[in-house]
């Protein structure tokens, strides 16, 4: 099975680390910051709708220390 990002590729880890100075950890939270609000949020309508189980398995990733 062919593995690919969740929300950052390798090279936005190090931008959000610091790895690569300011500007590309600042242009880095703003690309996740938009997966999340655009694309998470789609997945997650989605996955209300057709598919709740996935939606589960989310929520206890997500919020696993949300006791």
């Amino acid at each position: 099975m062919a593995t690919g990002r969740a929300l950052t590729t390798e090279a936005e880890r190090e931008y959000l680390r610091g790895e690569h100075g300011d500007q590309r950890m600042y242009e880095a939270r703003s690309r996740v910051k938009s997966r999340i609000n655009e694309q998470l949020a789609g997945d997650v309508e989605l996955f209300e709708n057709e598919a709740p189980e996935l939606l589960e398995e989310l929520r206890q990733v997500v919020c696993e220390d949300q006791g």
